[in-house]
């Protein structure tokens, strides 16, 4: 089993940034791929970014440029950097992890971008 504690979302200006933090614990050492989702109201879940456990990274085209994702191995932590926000971020983001057998999910954090 993983867990992953999501944390960071809030409300932000537009061009403001953010920095959201997906903490993991558990048997962590499975873990092949991490990477970040989000879903707008009336939206279907879309894949915002994801690192490979070699560290190649994929990004939606709506965010390149302006989202970086990072992991820190030592402190089983994943980042997603936002900057540049808009107000069509606005969003839950939810982050997960995917070993061979399964995915799992933080609670998902709320992310706000006013105009």
């Amino acid at each position: 089993q993983v867990q992953l504690v999501e944390s960071g979302g809030g409300l932000v200006q537009a061009g403001g940034s953010l920095r959201l933090s997906c903490a993991a614990s558990g048997s962590i050492f499975s873990i092949n791929t991490m990477g970040w989702y989000r879903q707008a109201p009336g939206k279907q879940r879309e894949s915002v970014a994801d690192m490979s456990s070699v560290g190649r990274t994929d990004y939606v085209d709506s965010v390149k440029g302006r989202f970086r994702i990072s992991r820190d191995n030592a402190k089983n932590t994943q980042y997603l950097q936002m900057n540049s926000l808009k107000p069509e971020d606005t969003a839950v983001y939810y982050c997960y992890a995917a070993n061979n057998l399964r995915v799992y999910w933080g609670q998902g954090t709320q992310v706000t971008v006013s105009s």
